[in-house]
């Protein structure tokens, strides 16, 4: 596995060779696999219909998929290439139905896509699941286009087994926002509180989100997948969808954000991924999560706007100067 060489500052993850032995010896693959496998908590290494074979129906609590979007891609070697829509549709139904079968009767499910996806994934899941929203983030990353609006949000669509019986706690995942015009009531102030010099107030998640940073090579957390998301933008879903002790499963698991957000928040995990070197970075991430548990952007129990802690923490200093 070739180095790159890097900045000095770069914190982008990296393998070293001592390490490769003893992380492959972690991975679990279809050959490994017998009656009395234990799948929690496991890096599953290989194909994900032919290892879907083998996980029991209704296994997880709660499902994330990220799956190749519609575009040509190279993952590490293995190229995904764009196609029509109706053939994009045609792959969805190789494999999403088998995903929905290990999702428990009252569980839920997250699947993101871009805009030249996303209208197939909800043809894909409406077939087998009750969609409840549509979530969409910002992702502020990549160049600008000139001959058409620069792409600045991903989807994200939520869907349950059962409309009436799904888990989703709301005051698990509070975001915390700078207040900019505070309004006072009788003199005191109405809806927000002064912390430190700054004030803040809870809001309620809506289905758009402004607050996710893409990660990038000053941030432990990122690996060289193309297509990486945000521990940050995941702790949200499975604080919302999911209780301390579930499972979480991943049925593409790229460099393993769904599990090492799983396993920093006390949830159970188990994932899916074919190229073996994204399996050994997850698994060191996850191995890294033993000692750190920290989430970039999540703190004392809420979800922080983007730099609005490290403006609270200014204030702080400010006022005890």
């Amino acid at each position: 596995m070739k180095q790159k060489e890097r900045a000095g500052n770069n914190r982008t993850l990296t393998l070293l060779p001592d390490e490769v032995a003893a992380l492959r010896a972690r991975l679990l693959t279809e050959e490994q696999i017998d009656e009395s496998t234990d799948f929690a908590d496991r890096t599953l290494h290989g194909d994900t219909l032919a290892l879907l074979r083998h996980i029991p129906d209704a296994f997880a609590d709660l499902i994330i998929i990220d799956p190749p979007y519609n575009l040509t891609k190279d993952f590490n070697g293995v190229k995904f290439n764009s196609r029509s829509s109706a053939d994009y549709d045609a792959y969805l139904a190789t494999w999403f139905p088998a995903v929905c079968k290990k999702l428990k009767a009252d569980g839920s499910l997250y699947m993101c896509g871009d805009w030249q996806c996303t209208a197939s994934l909800q043809r894909a899941i409406e077939k087998e699941l009750t969609i409840l929203n549509r979530i969409t983030w910002q992702r502020e990353k990549g160049r600008g286009a000139k001959s058409n609006w620069k792409n600045g949000m991903e989807d994200i669509w939520f869907a349950v087994k059962n409309p009436h019986d799904y888990h989703f706690d709301v005051a698990a995942v509070m975001m915390k926002r700078r207040v900019l015009a505070p309004y006072r009531e009788d003199g005191l102030p109405k809806d927000w509180i002064d912390s430190d010099g700054a004030k803040f107030r809870l809001t309620c998640p809506s289905n758009f989100w402004d607050d996710i940073s893409i990660p990038f090579w000053s941030m432990p957390e990122n690996t060289d997948h193309p297509t990486q998301k945000a521990e940050k933008l995941y702790a949200k879903l499975i604080l919302a969808s999911s209780e301390p002790g579930d499972m979480v499963f991943d049925p593409f698991l790229g460099s393993g954000t769904a599990s090492v957000a799983a396993k920093k928040l006390g949830r159970h995990y188990c994932g899916i991924e074919l190229n073996e070197e994204y399996c050994l970075w997850a698994e060191k991430r996850l191995s890294l999560a033993d000692s750190d548990k920290a989430i970039q952007g999540y703190t004392d129990g809420v979800f922080w706007e983007r730099n609005s802690l490290r403006e609270q923490k200014k204030a702080k200093a400010s006022s005890s100067s």
